[in-house]
């Protein structure tokens, strides 16, 4: 980080020295207040591009973890709230990128992806064709098959949310993580599982 404070404002000269305070000495207080001041609207922003608080959530930790993780590259050219907004965007974007490349049904097949009958016995459903079961079938094998493949521990957070339908929480309880670091591994998992599924979804 450039050690010229070229930034003007109060609002600036303040979050520089908590730059420093994080950064030369490692102050823990100062990276929880930098969070504290633009946690949320970096929050808010998220919710908006993203459409999902659950989603927004996720992605503000990974703001903030990739900011506090570059910090040496910020340079106080311009505002630090400036910087983070943009990481914020560019999460987003690549998050966006992902999803929007998914298969409509991904989510459901997670969970019905552990069932012997992915058929839906319920009315809306009794008119469906064989050629639909069996395609759906095929489905849920390759999502499965894509699961398989993640590496050991996005394959069992994916396992406890949708094979044996456990919340965040309890999940967090049977890793022995945090709640934000569950909810930040399903949610690469599933970028994985997306990426995956790319080649297999072609072939069908």
């Amino acid at each position: 980080m450039n050690t010229t404070n070229t930034c003007q404002t109060e609002k600036a000269k303040r979050d520089y020295v908590l730059l420093r305070k994080a950064l030369d000495h490692n102050d823990q207080q100062a990276y929880a207040e930098l969070m504290r001041l633009y946690r949320d609207s970096i929050y808010y922003m998220l919710v908006r591009m993203v459409k999902n608080k659950d989603d927004a959530e996720d992605l503000t930790l990974m703001t903030f973890g990739k900011a506090f993780r570059y910090l040496d590259k910020y340079t106080p050219k311009y505002a630090f709230s400036t910087w983070l907004y943009r990481i914020a965007l560019n999460n987003s974007i690549d998050f966006l990128r992902v999803k929007n490349n998914m298969p409509q049904y991904f989510e459901e097949d997670l969970y019905t992806s552990s069932t012997t009958s992915i058929i839906d016995k319920s009315e809306d459903n009794l008119q469906r064709t064989p050629e639909e079961e069996i395609i759906d079938k095929q489905r849920l094998q390759l999502l499965r098959a894509a699961v398989s493949e993640l590496p050991d521990r996005y394959r069992r957070v994916i396992e406890l949310r949708y094979y044996e339908d456990l919340a965040y929480e309890e999940i967090a309880e049977r890793l022995s993580l945090t709640l934000s670091n569950v909810k930040i591994q399903i949610m690469r998992a599933k970028q994985m599982l997306a990426e995956l599924m790319k080649p297999m979804r072609n072939a069908m």
